[in-house]
């Protein structure tokens, strides 16, 4: 066998040494070493300028926040309220009026809107992605806030001299993005005007509710749930309960951290997490999931949920915000106050701030609650009915304000959120917030006004970030990379989610980008921590076709961004701390003539492809003016056309990219010119020979073969030009075939193997990889080749078969159908096989095609497995379902419930009675699940986990033999690395028998929950938590602290919309009136 696997070696060796040419490439690159410069990449320069222009972006938008912010609270200042204010006194542009006008039931058009909307023009805006006017705000009011409220009039009163600021911070700084003001009140003001993205269903954006005002209005919260659980709880009681608790956690961010415990003669956590946890997506997701779970049974214990309460904030083991404490306490009523508890846990000084809710209709005194509250520094909230669900669980947020707003300047400072979807469509942003207060006071001498007004917002496109940082500088495999002090990623190649909820942040963490190892980890930290560092690491990459892991060096180096809690880094492998800078001779920049008439570009041009090979050119943005394309044959039209056009110093084009695009041109056309045209690639059964650069070029040769070439055009997003560069040696890449698809068609001779290896220089002690050659084997031909070279014979002598008298050895050709011989890739895919029912099936994972001998190369250390998971990705939708963990946001009965006798009683009947009996006290108006509302769920993939699995080669190298131990059908196997190259030669016996078979190792991508949150949550991930924390005021003012009632709507909606509950039916919203006295501003 050992002789074989020279012969394999001698014979790959002796192809690409003839046509990949890559000592005659070297020797090109030195002839014309005139025509370019080696740079160096300095990694701490490049970091400390890149961070440095980054956080000169940020700060402009920051000034232009400050700017908004003191403009508004010296508006609202001198604004004086109108109790009398009309809705025709008001003009202004409604961001969903076109909407509801294309609507017919809309309610403006069932009711009349007497607003004076404006009408506008709008203009495309590529900087946006959408159509803008830039001489108007415009405005976005919730569909469940009544737009002709007292309140809401006087906010967009005062509000509407904010429209020459955001214009005057745009002439200051074109650059600017949405300028957004997010009111208390839930009115959105938004410059530039532009028509808001209504979905398909009902619109509940409310910007209270968005990630970037939450952060902005409040400091962190460690935030303990509690649920009564008590007999007393009724069916629909509870199913409210269970909805405004999701609807809770949707308030929380990352910054907080949460436990959800229910309660009766005792507590307990809903979920496997025994303490308090950060909010993110994942643990949200177990708390949603565990509260449907919720049973009503036993007697009302307060005392029991108070206390688990208070335990859990006082557990100082644990990772926390260690900022705004709070209790949240869903109950249907009772008498107990438990004092004592209080007394014992949280006074005198009250660390801990207690908010009570009284969900559902019922007859409690409900005296105890708000005493609860008050006494606690919280707030008390009712929830008789669905509809005052979400307006209810945010408005605590009013009250964490209060130490902020009572700071003054101290908490005038700016924060950066997490990675989150724009909801007006201009893709990934992150967002500057600045809490915007009210300065009033209601007279002299009074007590400084407490509440905060909302919130001020600047988006920045992670784009615009994107374009401050090297772009071909750093090689195929070198790149930038920010993380926030979650260790969540701002900037990352690999942060591309496939779909995105503008409701939830992009959460990818660091570790979970890339590959995790214990190095990472230390990067990690220091980062957080705001500490610069470089560090040296062998890690392991995952290829850009995701099948593949290699261990790779790398170099990382880091700084912060100063001003932000943002930290940046940079990786680079050590072959590319060197490029080339093409440097076209003075002569031809004297010339002045456009590009296209410099020496080399001929040979961009399609009329030379026959002679000199077809050019894909990578599709980069050379000149401002050239026209992008998906299709290459068309960019490259664009691209020629432009040239004729620009002379070589143009300041339109980016010389670097231009030059360095010509200058690889010339070069690997004379690897035409020298190796390529002089041969015969059929004598050696070749489809193609190929070479692609970093200067962005790829020359197939000969050009027919340009119609089967699949690889992508830019050399740095194909994972064979990126594999070659990590790995010495030769890299064979098979066709990618997935197990579900046909077998390949091997008709035309199509069908090949890529083999391609870096070309590596040293130019005065400078060592760099400018370039990747190899050649594209045709698969039948040299399958049948690989047959002759792993047997006894030459090419010249008759295949003998080696009977059982004979003295001559078996081998892979005359004795194929005893002897199983097949090359294997080292992410374990089928390369050459002599088996020819095997050859259709060349490209699959090798378990696919022999489950028993992967698994034994596995056991045997030929193969190491390396697990991960894919957070960013896009499944079907399922099949709805009437045990989903989402809240409905319609309770539907059961069949159960209608044979269920006291179903009728407790949930159909008593309800009905209780919403007459308070019709004129409660708002009741209902609304469609949130899920639904934003879009329609049966046509968009939903966001998802994935596990990938990939194996990659073990720690044995040399030849190995072993048997596959299997009783009567063992089978003996031996296996050899091939020198200098990414394959692993297998001789095996064929199984004799069935029973032979043994597990099968699976390679594909299947969906999964993700790892067991519950023992995550045992470790956490290292953070920290904002600088700032606003958590006390000793002037506050707790007096207010709850309410009993709110604006009755009529008796005659009160029971058609109960009907319409019980009947199952979603009803369209009503409008509704939020407003209370404190509101007033």
């Amino acid at each position: 066998m050992q002789h074989w696997a020279r012969r394999l070696e001698q014979e790959i060796d002796g192809v690409m040494r003839i046509f990949g040419g890559v000592q005659q490439l070297r020797e090109i690159y030195k002839d014309n070493r005139n025509l370019f410069e080696v740079q160096e990449n300095e990694p701490q320069k490049l970091v400390e300028k890149v961070a440095g222009d980054i956080e000169s972006l940020l700060d402009r938008k920051v000034q232009a926040l400050k700017r908004l912010a003191d403009a508004a609270e010296n508006f609202q200042k001198a604004h004086r309220w109108q109790d009398n204010i009309k809705e025709e006194d008001i003009l202004y542009y409604d961001a969903k009026a076109d909407a509801e006008l294309d609507d017919p039931e809309s309610e403006d058009v069932e009711r009349g809107s007497k607003a004076s909307t404006l009408r506008l023009d709008f203009v495309e805006d590529s900087n946006f992605k959408n159509k803008v006017n830039y001489s108007y705000t415009a405005v976005q009011i919730p569909t469940d806030i009544y737009k002709g409220s007292t309140v809401i009039l006087n906010e967009l009163n005062w509000t509407e001299a904010l429209e020459n600021v955001f214009i005057e911070n745009r002439r200051q700084d074109p650059t600017l993005l949405w300028q957004v003001f997010g009111s208390a009140t839930g009115v959105t003001r938004y410059y530039p005007a532009t028509p808001w993205r209504a979905p398909k269903k009902i619109d509940l954006y409310d910007v209270r509710r968005r990630p970037w005002y939450i952060q902005g209005a409040s400091s962190p919260k460690d935030m303990v749930i509690i649920v009564d659980v008590s007999g007393s709880v009724s069916g629909l009681t509870l199913k409210l309960m269970k909805t405004s608790v999701c609807e809770m956690l949707d308030t929380l961010s990352d910054d907080d951290y949460v436990n959800v415990a229910s309660f009766n003669e005792k507590a307990q956590p809903v979920s496997c997490f025994t303490h308090l946890v950060q909010a993110n997506v994942r643990n949200k997701k177990v708390f949603k999931e565990a509260v449907q779970g919720m049973v009503a049974k036993g007697t009302t214990g307060y005392k029991a949920g108070f206390e688990y309460a208070f335990d859990q904030l006082q557990n100082s083991n644990i990772t926390r915000a260690n900022c705004n404490k709070m209790i949240m306490m869903f109950t249907d009523g009772g008498e107990d106050r438990v004092q004592d508890v209080f007394e014992k846990y949280n006074w005198p000084n009250r660390t801990v701030r207690v908010f009570t809710f009284s969900v559902g209709q019922h007859n409690y005194d409900v005296t105890p609650l708000q005493w609860m509250a008050c006494a606690n520094k919280g707030y008390y909230f009712e929830i008789p009915s669905i509809g005052a669900i979400r307006i209810n669980t945010q408005e605590y947020l009013d009250v964490l304000g209060r130490p902020m707003v009572l700071a003054g300047k101290e908490a005038k400072q700016v924060q950066w959120t997490n990675v989150y979807e724009d909801a007006l469509g201009l893709g990934l942003v992150v967002t500057g917030t600045l809490p915007v207060f009210n300065l009033t006071q209601d007279g002299p001498g009074e007590k400084k006004n407490q509440l905060i007004l909302g919130v001020m917002g600047i988006d920045v496109a992670l784009n615009d970030i994107k374009r401050l940082t090297p772009n071909y500088t750093l090689g195929a495999n070198g790149y930038v990379f920010a993380i926030d002090l979650n260790g969540y990623v701002l900037l990352h190649p690999n942060l591309k989610p496939q779909t995105t909820n503008f409701r939830e942040p992009v959460t990818l963490d660091f570790l979970d980008a890339e590959l995790e190892d214990e190095n990472k980890e230390e990067i990690r930290r220091s980062m957080i921590d705001g500490n610069k560092g470089h560090k040296q690491i062998r890690t392991l990459v995952k290829s850009l076709d995701e099948r593949y892991v290699d261990e790779v060096m790398r170099n990382y180096t880091w700084v912060p961004i100063r001003s932000t809690n943002y930290s940046l880094g940079l990786v680079l492998p050590p072959y590319s701390t060197f490029y080339l800078q093409a440097n076209l001779s003075d002569q031809i920049l004297q010339v002045k003539l456009p590009i296209s008439k410099l020496k080399d570009f001929e040979f961009l041009l399609p009329s030379s492809f026959e002679s000199e090979g077809h050019v894909f050119i990578a599709p980069r943005e050379y000149c401002k003016d050239l026209n992008a394309s998906d299709n290459n044959t068309e960019f490259l039209k664009n691209f020629i056309e432009l040239m004729e056009k620009v002379t070589p110093d143009s300041k339109q084009c980016n010389n670097f990219l231009l030059h360095n695009l010509i200058l690889d041109t010339g070069i690997t056309q004379q690897l035409v010119e020298r190796v390529w045209r002089d041969q015969d690639l059929n004598t050696y059964s070749l489809l193609a020979v190929f070479a692609a650069t970093d200067g962005g070029i790829t020359r197939v040769f000969p050009n027919k073969a340009a119609d089967d070439w699949t690889e992508n055009p830019e050399p740095f997003n194909a994972s064979f030009y990126r594999r070659s560069l990590d790995n010495h040696g030769y890299v064979f890449k098979p066709p990618h075939q997935d197990a579900l698809l046909r077998p390949l068609e091997l008709e035309n001779d199509t069908v090949g193997i890529l083999v391609s290896t870096a070309v590596e220089l040293s130019l005065g002690g400078r060592t760099l990889r400018p370039a990747v050659v190899g050649v594209k084997l045709d698969l039948e031909a040299w399958a049948e080749k690989f047959k002759v070279l792993a047997s006894n014979r030459t090419h010249q002598d008759q295949p003998q078969k080696c009977g059982p008298s004979s003295h001559c050895e078996m081998d892979c050709e005359v004795n194929n159908e005893d002897l199983l011989c097949v090359l294997i890739d080292d992410g374990g895919f089928l390369v050459l096989s002599n088996q020819n029912h095997q050859w259709d099936q060349v490209g699959r994972f090798f378990s696919e095609v022999d489950a028993n001998l992967m698994l034994a190369l596995y056991n045997n250390s030929f193969y190491t497995r390396k697990e991960s998971y894919d957070y960013q990705a896009a499944c079907a939708p399922q099949p709805p379902g009437n045990l989903g963990a989402a809240p409905r946001g319609v309770f539907v009965p059961t069949i159960a419930d209608f044979l269920n006798l006291a179903w009728w009683t407790s949930a159909a009947a008593w309800s009905l009675f209780q919403q007459l009996l308070y019709g004129l006290i409660y708002h009741s108006w209902f609304q469609a699940d949130p899920a639904e509302a934003e879009g329609n769920p049966e046509a968009r993939e939903s966001s998802c986990v994935m596990k990938q699995t990939q194996y990659y080669f073990g720690s044995v190298n040399a030849s190995y033999n072993a048997i596959i131990d299997c009783g009567n059908c063992s089978r003996l196997f031996h296996a050899q690395r091939l020198t200098n190259t990414n394959l692993l030669f297998v001789v095996a016996e064929k199984p004799l028998c069935s029973q032979c078979e043994g597990g099968r190792l699976l390679q594909k991508e299947t969906h999964s929950d993700g790892p067991e949150q519950c023992e995550l949550v045992q470790r956490p991930r290292y953070r920290r938590g904002p600088h700032i924390c606003f958590d006390y005021n000793a002037t506050e003012d707790t007096s207010d602290c709850g309410r009993g009632a709110s604006f009755p709507p009529s008796l005659g909606v009160l029971v058609s919309l109960q009907l319409l509950l019980l009947l199952g039916l979603p009803p369209r919203p009503q409008p509704q009136v939020h407003a209370h006295a404190s509101r007033r501003v």
